[in-house]
């Protein structure tokens, strides 16, 4: 069964860094696409970042530059590094793939 949890989030303050991680189970979490969503209250869930099983990476737009998705094979764990945050970027994030959701991590960006 294929499960998938994050950690790393929490408060901070505008103009700070926060590093997610996204650790998955299973033999194909190396093989396959891991996608980083977002969701913050009163709006649809957002497509974040996408880094496929060769390491290619894409970003939404606006986002590039500030966040940056990697991943450790090894550790069966995927990263999402964010620097640069603003209020706007709050919300629970979550990791995605294989039809499997995690429970999220909130990211809470201060004024």
């Amino acid at each position: 069964q294929v499960q998938l949890v994050e950690s790393g989030g929490g408060l901070v303050q505008a103009g700070g860094s926060l590093r997610l991680s996204c650790a998955g189970s299973g033999s194909a979490f190396s093989t396959n696409a891991i996608y980083w969503y977002r969701q913050s209250p009163g709006n649809q869930r957002e497509w974040v970042a996408t880094i496929n099983a060769g390491g290619g990476t894409n970003y939404a737009k606006g986002l590039k530059g500030r966040f940056t998705i990697s991943r450790d094979n090894a550790r069966n764990t995927v990263y999402l590094q964010m620097h640069s945050l603003k209020p706007e970027d709050t919300g629970v994030y979550l990791c995605h793939y294989l039809a499997t959701w995690g429970q999220g991590t909130q990211v809470t960006v201060s004024s």
